[in-house]
């Protein structure tokens, strides 16, 4: 990528361009590019009366909303890295995250001003406040350095300690040019999104809409019920959703059809089961499968729905910008050789934030080795056998059991933990731990206590009480053996 090469701020653009498109729906309220770009510029400005500044990191702590969006897009007028904070964590989690990005601000909303009250030396304003404020006269960025951090979302690692991903203007910029070269751009194209802002996969959506020009039908939370009206009346033509959305979308929509404009299901957050696939093919909804993570700014390999039985349990191929090759013993290998599924591309995050080992180890030579193990067939297609290793992919949520564990080993009464996913129905898997004691515990005392320190899809559903865990020679846990105990 060119050092100083600059892109036109893209909300100012794309009001320009087309300012009386609409850009967000949010229940029943329509609201134009024009008039985002005009709502973002206010907010901006009542941002600068606060006391922030370009460069300043800014950690926000806010539900789906349309307000959101305009702090979204106030912060990049501003020029300041924007920490998106998931609000399903717990304040303790909230917390660290806030101190590990050194973050000066935080806005929030008044539901989550109580959980932050342990952040120290952090300057923390409701959305109210910040709303309310006078207006102070700034410079905004008119332009774009496609090298700058744009946004950092926090994902959890091996360790057991989450690590902030950095996401330049260009990575969302060629995120955005990568999945419409894939999918195309319809004129009556509508996104909807109800994954989550913080997360990557609602975050690019918004990118998306500026940088395509289309609107985004924004929900609070998942209902399924609206959403499926929304795709028989014929409102939208994409949602991005993960298999747990997907089996609620199915079973509510019973023997109703989606509209003709409907064109594309995209799939992510871990594979979709045969039977699920099978029930979309019938109903001739079109499911797009996808690969991708917080490091590649949302999916870098994608497989189209005509090949979704043809080519089951496939990820598809990379997305145009990107490469993909597969690594083992530091040597990239042939088809249906299993190794590290290693990506490139424009896409793909400069690395994580003040974390020089973890780089150091995970980008080489401008490849980033994801740690997920798979295979590429003779036609190109990846095949995705253990993403990351010990993940846990709970309806989308990725949950890392050394994390969980960690909280586990605090309590005074627990001598040895290990978590695992065990498949479930609904969320596809959930976590489950067994634990040695020190000395007798109420396993319902546990729960509690690691439901004060974890976000509630992190919290093992089943806990059980064993002698000793089951380890290698080299001491290391076996995993593979704890999930047999639960099974």
């Amino acid at each position: 990528m060119i050092e100083h090469q600059t892109i036109e701020n893209w909300l100012r653009k794309r009001a320009y361009l087309t300012p009386n498109r609409v850009a967000i729906k949010f229940q029943n309220e329509s609201i134009t590019f024009h008039q985002l770009e005009e709502r973002a510029t206010i907010v901006a400005k009542q941002l600068a009366f606060c006391g922030i500044r370009k460069g300043t990191f800014v950690a926000l702590l806010m539900k789906n909303h349309p307000d959101t969006v305009y702090m979204i897009h106030a912060l990049q007028m501003i020029g300041c890295p924007t920490v998106l904070l998931n609000h399903r964590l717990s304040p303790e989690e909230l917390s660290w995250q806030i101190k590990d990005a050194n973050c000066q601000f935080v806005i929030t909303e008044n539901p989550f001003i109580d959980w932050l009250e342990n952040v120290d030396s952090r300057i923390i304003y409701s959305k109210d406040e910040v709303f309310d404020s006078p207006s102070k006269e700034i410079p905004l960025q008119d332009y774009f350095q496609l090298t700058d951090t744009c946004s950092i979302m926090y994902t959890s690692g091996t360790t057991g300690y989450p690590k902030g991903v950095v996401q330049t203007y260009g990575n969302h910029w060629w995120s955005a040019t990568g999945s419409v070269l894939n999918l195309g751009l319809h004129e009556k194209d509508a996104w909807i999104a109800a994954v989550p802002i913080f997360h990557i996969s609602g975050y690019s959506i918004l990118m998306r809409s500026v940088i395509y020009g289309i609107p985004v039908l924004l929900f609070e939370r998942f209902d399924e019920k609206q959403i499926n009206q929304e795709l028989i009346n014929g409102s939208a033509t994409i949602i991005s959703v993960v298999s747990a959305m997907l089996s609620r979308l199915l079973e509510d929509l019973g023997t109703e059809k989606y509209h003709s404009n409907f064109r594309c299901m995209l799939l992510g957050g871990g594979p979709a089961s045969l039977s699920l696939l099978e029930k979309c093919k019938d109903k001739g909804i079109p499911v797009f499968q996808t690969y991708g993570m917080t490091e590649t700014s949302s999916q870098i390999v994608t497989l189209s729905p005509e090949d979704s039985l043809l080519k089951l349990g496939s990820a598809g191929k990379p997305l145009f910008p990107s490469s993909i090759k597969i690594v083992k013993d530091g040597k990239e290998v042939g088809s249906n050789v299993e190794g590290e599924i290693v990506v490139k591309g424009p896409n793909v995050t400069p690395g994580y934030l003040n974390r020089k080992k973890a780089n150091e180890e995970s980008f080489k030579d401008g490849w980033f080795y994801t740690g997920d193990i798979g295979y590429l067939d003779r036609e190109g297609y990846l095949y995705v056998l253990d993403r990351r290793s010990d993940l846990i992919i709970s309806g989308g949520e990725n949950i890392y059991p050394a994390e969980v564990e960690n909280v586990i080993l605090s309590h005074p009464s627990v001598k040895e933990a290990g978590v695992v996913g065990i498949e479930d129905s609904k969320w596809g898997q959930v976590p489950c731990a067994c634990i040695v004691l020190k000395e007798p515990l109420d396993l319902n005392e546990l729960k509690v206590y690691c439901e004060k320190k974890l976000a509630k899809y992190k919290v093992p559903k089943k806990f059980i009480t064993v002698e000793e865990l089951p380890r290698n020679a080299s001491n290391k846990l076996l995993r593979r053996e704890l999930k047999k105990w639960f099974q």
